[in-house]
């Protein structure tokens, strides 16, 4: 079954027909990480209730947690104001990120940006 059309219809998509999705831990608010969603991935992700991303780099789609058990249940999906992002809002089992950490945040560390003025 396809996405639905009028989701569909206020996606902007990239050349490759991606579209950002950042990942958040519901309750913390805490960035999880960024991954990429097609349209199958967003419908399954929709209505499965289970987070599935588009893998860039095995051309397929990525059921979080089908290989390490480190599941994402879905709470909420929120699309951005110019349609090109989206807000997956999940309750994370374990750690998001492949290297064990947390976050993927945690293990690219902190570059150190200098704090703006307000």
């Amino acid at each position: 079954m396809p996405l639905d059309v009028d989701i569909a219809a206020r996606l902007k998509r990239d050349s490759a027909g991606l579209v950002c999705a950042v990942v958040q831990q519901h309750d913390t608010r805490e960035v999880l990480m960024v991954a990429w969603m097609n349209d199958d991935a967003l419908h399954e992700t929709l209505t499965s209730g289970r987070a599935v991303y588009w893998s860039r780099s095995r051309g397929e789609l990525w059921r979080k947690g089908d290989t390490s058990g480190h599941a994402q249940r879905v709470v909420r999906v929120s699309l951005d104001c110019d349609g090109d992002a989206l807000l997956v809002e999940v309750d994370q089992t374990g750690p998001a990120c492949h290297t064990g950490t947390r976050t993927c945040f945690e293990a690219g560390g902190d570059l150190g940006a200098v704090e703006g003025a307000a």
